[in-house]
């Protein structure tokens, strides 16, 4: 069940009942990838962090492929 709460005057995602050991999963992954911060990060409710996620996998999977193609796949990207 997700649900919208406030926090310091505006509202943000929340997602009741959802592992947070999940949060910190999807948090610390796209944290490492893109170097968001941890309140830009939290901002995000469930489906937005699934839609980064997801998009993360992509760049990652093209990458992978470019270099197993090809020594010098840095420069085709």
């Amino acid at each position: 069940m997700q649900r919208e709460f406030s926090s310091r005057g505006r509202t943000v995602g929340g997602a009741l009942g959802y592992p947070s050991e999940k949060i910190f999963e999807e948090v610390a992954y796209i944290a490492y990838h893109f170097h968001w911060s941890y309140s830009d990060l939290m901002d995000l409710n469930h489906m937005e962090r699934q839609l980064w996620i997801q998009e993360i996998a992509k760049i990652n999977e093209r990458l992978n492929e470019a270099k197993e193609n090809d020594d010098d796949y840095r420069w085709q990207l």
